[in-house]
């Protein structure tokens, strides 16, 4: 019996900040059992995660899985580099956009979906501090209004 839906496993809030999202790619990753076990106890970090394409293929370095509890001498490294799996043509599009200049890649989110692991990955430009602070200052601009809105609605006012 196969599972059904996307269950989240761990999410980089701190990415959508950080960075604009150019284009967003799913890719597999590679990984040994007692990793599998370990994200199925809901425990992984996209903090610092980040990914690399050398020669050809697509590594993610920085994530952090922790040693599965009941594991033995077969346990994992937790900060071990990882292997995405993408099709050539995506690696080649990546490569290309990437050698444009000011770009990266950095999951956003990591997630089983039908009983296999994946990984959100985005194509990212680093947003600069002014940047930030209108992207606060709108998102503040929108509460406001959609909580004024429901006051009207409400009759508060």
């Amino acid at each position: 019996m196969k599972e059904k839906g996307r269950k989240v496993i761990a999410t980089n809030r701190r990415a959508r900040h950080n960075y604009t999202i150019l284009d967003v790619y799913e890719a597999g990753i590679a990984l040994v059992g007692t990793e599998v076990k370990s994200l199925r106890e809901g425990k992984a970090s996209l903090v610092d995660a980040f990914a690399t394409v050398d020669n050809g293929e697509v590594w993610l370095r920085g994530l952090h899985i922790p040693e599965f509890g009941y594991g033995t001498w077969t346990n994992h490294s937790p900060r071990r580099v990882r292997k995405l799996l993408l099709h050539k043509r995506e690696i080649e599009r990546l490569v290309g956009k990437s050698r444009e200049g000011n770009q990266t890649l950095v999951p956003l989110s990591m997630y089983f979906s039908d009983g296999k692991v994946k990984v959100e990955l985005a194509l990212a430009r680093g947003k600069q501090d002014y940047d930030k602070r209108q992207d606060l200052a709108r998102r503040t601009a929108e509460r406001e209004v959609t909580r004024e809105v429901g006051r009207r609605i409400k009759g508060m006012r």
